[in-house]
């Protein structure tokens, strides 16, 4: 993906996702008001999260296949910026539940999940750090990354909708599309999932070619 073209649109939907985010006419909703453009930044941050950390155990699995290197280094990067994403996820998912729940935080089982699934790859990092061996470094943490992701998706996805929560599409609360996310939203909101995950994109493509380049003048 050496092409400029992806790189100009990923500034151009940037540029109209945030101008459009802050400034654009919302739909007056109970409580949740100016606050439901949160929704440009919160959710896409997770599609961000999901699709960084899927790339990341995919490359995870292609090193235990092959031992190229270069698989290696995409994994942890991709996990890398997953991880930020996911950070930056949680964080304007705090700052919209105090203005809409009331609480910073108020013990959603999808808050919860995230920030299970969050220490679950802080401990990926550190289990990488924890070997001088590239090798056992490697094959080590590409099998720890593989049970990592494997237990995120039912943190995130299958756990909360067997409990009472607080968001939308679980517990039993209606989902954004059955009854709020009009064409005013998606407007903004579509353009703000694929901006936000090319940006990851290409913030791990730089990451992976400063490390390939570290690596081949060590």
């Amino acid at each position: 993906m050496n092409k400029i073209w992806w790189k100009a649109l990923t500034i151009i939907l940037l540029i109209y996702v945030i101008t459009g985010g802050l400034l654009f006419d919302v739909p007056r909703l109970d409580i949740l008001n100016e606050t439901i453009r949160a929704l440009y930044f919160h959710v896409p941050m997770w599609f961000g999260m999901i699709i960084m950390l899927t790339i990341s155990v995919i490359q995870s699995i292609l090193y235990l296949r092959s031992s190229d290197q270069k698989h290696d280094i995409a994994a942890i990067e991709y996990a890398n910026v997953g991880v930020v994403f996911g950070i930056l996820g949680i964080t304007t998912g705090m700052l919209w539940a105090q203005f809409t729940w009331g609480d910073w935080w108020s013990g959603d089982p999808k808050q919860n999940g995230a920030a299970i699934g969050l220490l679950i790859y802080f401990a990926y990092f550190i289990l990488r750090g924890s070997f001088e061996n590239q090798d056992q470094k490697a094959r080590i943490s590409a099998v720890y990354n593989i049970f990592a992701f494997a237990a995120l998706i039912p943190l995130l996805f299958i756990l909360p909708r067997l409990t009472d929560s607080l968001h939308p599409g679980n517990g039993g609360n209606p989902g954004f599309n059955a009854y709020d996310l009009d064409s005013k939203l998606r407007m903004i909101f579509y353009p703000a999932v694929l901006a936000w995950t090319l940006l990851g994109v290409w913030i791990t493509s730089l990451r992976i070619r400063i490390k390939t380049i570290s690596n081949s003048v060590l």
